[in-house]
């Protein structure tokens, strides 16, 4: 995890438009580089690092004596560089996972350079010798990546919005900043002037597709074309032991969130075992907040003694909560609502992890419920072709809600976050499955996922089958929920006068409740104009909901035995 920026094509002094670089300090508090590119004055690359890998030559923009015309500023990691080395018979000049990017680059292109990542990444590739500019994102969006662009080829691209929101241009006086799209390489052509006009946005793989880089994978090839429910059942354990194994590459220390859920739970315990498996010489770290006594302390507890990890419990009261409300609003860059409610938790437990413990690569269960229909709405699903279609939706949407959470909530304080679920080749395959095997089954959600490690004992059987708790509501207490707690509050600030005219005050996405209104306020205030970034808001379907909480739906129980 760390930070990148670069400007193409500045109008203005390039020492003051840097400044706005120092907006994304967060992501990597280790080091930091400004780089003029040589040949254009008005061009140039920031980085802030979060040193992970190769402690001595990982500085970006990354250049080799093999191409001194090509730059490289990445943001994530490439799990299978090392196989795609033995593959191509590259030879790397650094220890840095992103090194590859420039030998895949100089050997196929771009479009076989995005196809052949495995991992999570958000790159600008400047090639000097041909003159071009590239930008890609990974399939989910897990690294974040904005861009500006200007009628008149003007460029800046940042990790986060807010390293583009106060750049000078003489020729705009508010330059649209919008997220780049997952899943896309685009390519821009450079002038001699330094700025650039784009040539075309590209689609180089859709989540439903095997990706390319399966190719070079290291775990066998699958029993295909057979939906054998026992044969189905191991390849989903063969291949989720493979997106957490791949994950284990740091040369800092690891960690794991933990609610108790399932999904975080399958992640801590499949994680802990193969730390152990590959000799990790520290015990795994947990860390699990709620309010005193609420439903996800108490399962985290007893995942953790069961894994026999080393377990850290953060409580915090609704005073706490509420306090950082704004600072978690500047960090998302988002008004959604369960966005923030959920956001709040997993910030302040960042700030506990940064502060109190030496871990820095914090894995999360993130996408699980996206990818195996874990939302209680799913219960409601017309059929399995329509719940099939709808997670299919939410993965898309994937970099504006949970993804966007999990990223700003840990990068605020300087962390870097895995997420296994999201692997493209585990993702995939769960896909091709029959749309009547995904769905909920007997009343409960994530039913193929649970029966899947059933008989594994990674975890106990209270917990595999533990039904679906939000993570904004498992943190509070059973008696009131967190986003009761947090209404109640709100309902105190915002007068009913205001929340009447919000619709002319916010006509695009237009505040219906009092907590909406409370959350725009706050956005508005450090995002003014920019309500386009956020399309909608996430709601449950299928069912009459005015509330995004899963404690408002009729199919919620909740139960002090969770």
């Amino acid at each position: 995890m760390c930070g990148i920026w670069a400007l193409f094509g500045s109008d203005e002094c390039l020492s003051v438009q840097c400044l706005s670089a120092m907006k994304i300090a967060h992501r990597g508090p280790d080091a930091f580089r400004f780089e003029n590119v040589n040949g254009f004055t008005n061009c140039c690359f920031g980085f802030h690092r979060l040193a992970v890998v190769d402690q001595l030559y990982g500085m970006q923009p990354i250049r080799v004596k093999k191409f001194p015309y090509l730059w490289l500023c990445y943001n994530g990691e490439i799990y299978n560089f090392k196989q795609l080395q033995k593959q191509f018979g590259f030879e790397y000049q650094t220890l840095v996972d992103g090194e590859v990017i420039l030998h895949l680059y100089n050997r196929g292109g771009i479009e076989q350079t995005a196809s052949m990542l495995d991992g999570v990444f958000a790159f600008i590739l400047l090639d000097t010798a041909n003159r071009k500019v590239f930008l890609a994102r990974d399939t989910y969006g897990v690294r974040p990546l904005f861009k500006v662009l200007t009628d008149d080829g003007f460029l800046g691209v940042c990790s986060e919005a807010k390293g583009l929101i106060n750049l000078k241009h003489s020729a705009s006086l508010c330059p649209k900043v919008e997220p780049f799209l997952p899943g896309h390489y685009e390519v821009l052509d450079l002038k001699p002037s330094g700025k650039v006009a784009s040539v075309e946005l590209v689609k180089f793989h859709s989540y439903k597709d095997e990706p390319l880089h399966v190719a070079c994978d290291t775990v066998e090839t699958l029993p295909s074309g057979s939906f054998d429910l026992e044969t189905v059942k191991s390849n989903i354990r063969i291949l989720f032991e493979n997106a957490v194994r791949k994950r284990l590459m740091a040369h800092r220390r690891i960690g794991c969130l933990l609610s108790g859920g399932l999904d975080s739970s399958l992640v801590a315990a499949v994680l802990l075992k193969l730390m152990k498996d590959i000799n990790i010489n520290y015990p795994l770290q947990t860390f699990a907040i709620g309010m005193e006594n609420s439903p996800d302390l108490l399962a985290a507890r007893k995942v953790a003694a069961h894994i026999g990890s080393e377990h850290h419990e953060v409580i915090f009261n609704s005073e706490e909560g509420i306090q950082a409300i704004e600072e978690v609003i500047f960090s998302l860059e988002t008004y959604d609502i369960t966005t923030i409610r959920a956001s709040i938790g997993m910030y302040l437990v960042s700030k506990y992890i940064r502060k109190k413990t030496d871990s820095v690569v914090i894995f999360s269960g993130e996408g699980s419920d996206e990818l195996t229909q874990g939302y209680i709405y799913f219960h409601k699903a017309p059929s399995p072709e329509e719940a099939a279609e709808e997670s299919e939706r939410l993965l898309k949407e994937l970099y504006l809600f949970d993804v966007l959470r999990a990223d700003r909530t840990t990068a605020a304080h300087g962390l870097e976050l895995r997420v296994p679920f999201l692997d493209h080749r585990f993702t995939s395959y769960y896909l091709s499955l029959p749309a009547e095997l995904r769905i909920p089954k007997n009343g409960i959600e994530k039913y193929l996922l649970r029966q899947s490690f059933e008989d594994s004992n990674l975890l106990p059987k209270e917990i595999l089958w533990r039904p679906k708790e939000a993570f904004s509501d498992g943190i509070a207490s059973v008696k009131k929920s967190w986003f009761s707690i947090l209404q109640d509050y709100i309902d105190q600030q915002v007068d009913d006068l205001l929340l009447e005219k919000a619709a002319e005050k916010y006509p695009f996405n237009p505040p219906k409740t009092k907590e909406s209104y409370y959350y725009r306020q706050i956005f508005e205030k450090h995002y003014s104009g920019r309500s386009n970034w956020l399309p909608h808001y996430w709601m449950p379907r299928w069912v009459k909901a005015t509330d995004p909480s899963a404690r408002t739906l009729k199919h919620y129980k909740s139960s002090t035995q969770e």
